[in-house]
């Protein structure tokens, strides 16, 4: 029987004989089938291997994540058992919920977490600091409790407790209901923030006992590196507290220099030796220098790299106030006809520019600075020009 002899079978062929061969296919449709199927089979090899790889990637970052975090956590732990004897009031994440009132009221955010206003039980109002997770291993946290644990002065904020709950980082702090004094960096011709010159010269005098309780108060001189008009808070008479201690760092009172591998601070406030050493040593002067600033910004009513503009040309206002101190203008025109007014923007013009010498060397420290801030203005000699080195 010719017309069954031979019969098709896939890719085998069955001949009349009784041996099975293997065939290759004649017709263009099995032609076409047996091109495409390695395709089909690297294809799917590929795609395997793919999924392997991403979840094994996935497995071994969230087993690495996991464990980083644990460890974060002991590293936590072991530090408040550290300071157990004078740490403040430890609270849980359920408890932080609770007493903001589910995150009702945000009084405010900056680049190292949100703050919100808070009740405890007792009808103490709070507020409540939610860390951002920008630095993974809680050095941030550390840095501000443990120099917050050290630290009781009238001019600088009281933490009122913390919370570690996992991921959840937070400090609960005293509140402050005039917040801070950058809401009040304002010149006279804004009657609705301006609070005047005798109460910003008292708010200036406080500041400035607060960074010197941090230099020579404490056991260890404490570094802030983030002085500026954000972290200076005010309570409802204006007295001013120096907050956020993020970036803080403790040195021996003998040490005349640090070590940093990298810049920190606010970028306008930071001291040029922190960027350049061949300015000198980053030290406390530091500190000094970014407090004159805040002092320039409190007299100008400005930030301080905002201009002033004349017919001719534009300056920083830094130099234009320097300009008419010694062109003996004394900031009348600028500053009104009260007599008192412009003796006190004169003082703070005068403290701020001896702050903001370039050489730390040249920079009082905050002892004298406070000497300045409590003596009259007219008894005040001008400073060098602090510019002279940067003018062509």
């Amino acid at each position: 029987m010719p017309l069954v002899s031979c019969i098709k079978v896939h890719d085998y062929e069955f001949k009349g004989t009784g041996i099975l061969h293997w065939s290759i296919p004649s017709c263009e449709h099995c032609k076409g089938r047996n091109h495409r199927r390695p395709n089909l089979k690297i294809l799917g090899i590929s795609a395997l291997c793919l999924v392997l790889i991403a979840t094994g990637t996935t497995i071994y970052y969230v087993y690495n994540s996991n464990k980083k975090e644990k460890e974060n956590q002991l590293r936590i732990e072991r530090f408040l058992d550290e300071y157990r004897a004078m740490k403040p009031s430890r609270y849980s994440y359920a408890d932080i919920k609770r007493i903001t009132s589910q995150f009702k009221e945000k009084l405010g955010q900056g680049a190292y977490g949100t703050v919100f206003k808070g009740k405890l039980s007792s009808e103490l109002l709070v507020a409540v600091k939610i860390l951002n997770n920008s630095n993974e291993n809680g050095e941030d946290f550390i840095n501000e409790v443990g120099t917050m644990c050290q630290i009781h002065h009238v001019n600088v904020v009281r933490l009122v407790g913390i919370c570690a709950d996992g991921f959840i980082r937070a400090l609960v702090y005293e509140y402050l209901p005039n917040c801070s004094l950058q809401n009040f960096l304002s010149s006279a011709d804004n009657k609705n923030s301006f609070i005047g010159w005798d109460k910003l010269q008292d708010i200036a005098l406080g500041i400035a006992k607060g960074i010197e309780y941090l230099h020579q108060g404490c056991d260890q001189r404490i570094l802030h590196f983030d002085i500026k008009p954000h972290n200076v808070l005010l309570d409802q008479d204006f007295t001013p507290k120096v907050s956020d201690f993020g970036l803080a760092k403790f040195c021996a009172k003998d040490q005349s220099a640090i070590s940093m591998t990298t810049a920190r601070g606010t970028m306008g406030y930071i001291a040029p030796e922190i960027f350049s050493r061949n300015f000198g040593n980053v030290s406390y002067k530091s500190d000094v220098y970014s407090f004159g600033i805040l002092l320039l910004e409190m007299v100008g009513g400005r930030k301080n790299f905002k201009v002033m503009e004349d017919s001719t040309s534009q300056v920083y206002f830094l130099e234009w106030i320097y300009n008419l101190l010694e062109q003996g203008n004394d900031l009348r025109i600028h500053i009104g006809d009260d007599e008192a007014d412009v003796t006190i923007a004169r003082k703070l013009a005068i403290v701020g520019l001896w702050c903001i010498q370039w050489h730390p060397t040249d920079r009082p420290s905050m002892k004298v600075v406070v000497q300045m801030l409590e003596r009259e203005g007219n008894n005040l000699a001008m400073p060098p020009n602090p510019f002279a080195c940067t003018s062509s």
